[in-house]
């Protein structure tokens, strides 16, 4: 096989039909199409299955294009390296939980550079996308957290998706909430003062839910509950509804505003082993990017962390 044959088949996978992929490669389609049969035969297995709509990925193709993307990905930093690139744009891209630092390391990152000659991306999604982009390398790295409660649910999807998740930081749950709140001037909060405010929680869209949760304690019986999928409307929410959600306190007023506070939440009243270990995944022996290790240094930066492993 060769590059050029795992680049065609990666494009056609993202652009969804031979044609599309054919004005983006500027290759004939016939070419493209022997091209593909010819790596489909060198292979023994069937990359697509083509209709009159278009392509779509067999399921031994679905396994294989992410291996091709790596490679080609890793060709295309090579090329970097030895400056012969010929003026292609360089692609970095982070997904991530709701997590303003997150953004804020990204941000950071992205002021270092000439957007000219980089294509940078951040998505702020769900927690299964974060491990579906980082799995079919839509994202080099994804941020997210484990605790005693995901951490085997999580942990054997990442191992099935053959992913690494890599350590940043402990915390100790906060309730987040805004600063006109009636809790908002106590140095400590119980589960019990919160019963009469809804919790919000970022909607995860799947029936296991709540090992996909970004709030630490999800199984816990909330009386009142809503749901939002964007950080700004959460801080709506807390402010409309004096609603409150459980973090780790690591929070970018930069970002999100200086009308929030984080407050402890009272170690009685929560149940054993509530720690959020925050971390980045990788694909499993991947090699970072520069940029991967310039973010992931940002990200350190912020937490004011060592950098290890990098």
């Amino acid at each position: 096989m060769t590059i050029q044959q795992l680049n065609y088949i990666v494009t056609i996978s993202e652009a969804g039909s031979m044609n599309k992929a054919s004005e983006l490669l500027y290759v004939a389609q016939p070419s493209l199409t022997s091209a593909v049969r010819e790596l489909e035969n060198e292979i023994g297995f069937k990359i697509f299955n083509r209709s009159g709509r278009g392509v779509t990925l067999t399921p031994e193709g679905a396994d294989f294009i992410p291996y091709a993307r790596q490679v080609c990905n890793q060709y295309k930093d090579l090329l970097e390296y030895t400056g012969k690139a010929s003026g292609r744009k360089k692609k970095f891209a982070v997904s991530t939980q709701h997590y303003s630092f997150a953004v804020k390391a990204f941000v950071e990152l992205v002021k270092e550079f000439d957007t000219s000659r980089y294509e940078f991306a951040v998505r702020e999604t769900q927690t299964k996308d974060v491990i579906r982009d980082v799995a079919n390398l839509r994202s080099e790295i994804g941020i997210l957290y484990l605790s005693d409660f995901n951490r085997a649910a999580i942990g054997k999807l990442l191992r099935t998706n053959d992913l690494e998740f890599h350590h940043l930081i402990d915390c100790e749950p906060y309730v987040y909430i805004w600063k006109g709140h009636p809790l908002a001037g106590k140095k400590s909060i119980t589960f019990d003062e919160l019963r009469d405010y809804p919790c919000l929680s970022f909607e995860q869209g799947d029936t296991a839910s709540f090992y996909y949760a970004e709030e630490i304690l999800s199984t816990e019986e909330y009386i009142r509950t809503v749901k939002a999928n964007d950080r700004a409307t959460m801080l709506n929410l807390m402010v409309g509804l004096n609603g409150y959600t459980l973090c780790s306190g690591i929070i970018c007023e930069e970002l999100n505003g200086d009308d929030h506070v984080a407050v402890p939440f009272e170690s009685d009243s929560v149940k054993e082993n509530s720690t959020m270990e925050i971390g980045y995944i990788t694909k499993k022996n991947m090699v970072l990017s520069t940029l991967g290790i310039k973010y992931i240094e940002k990200i350190c930066e912020y937490l004011n962390i060592e950098k290890t492993g990098l």
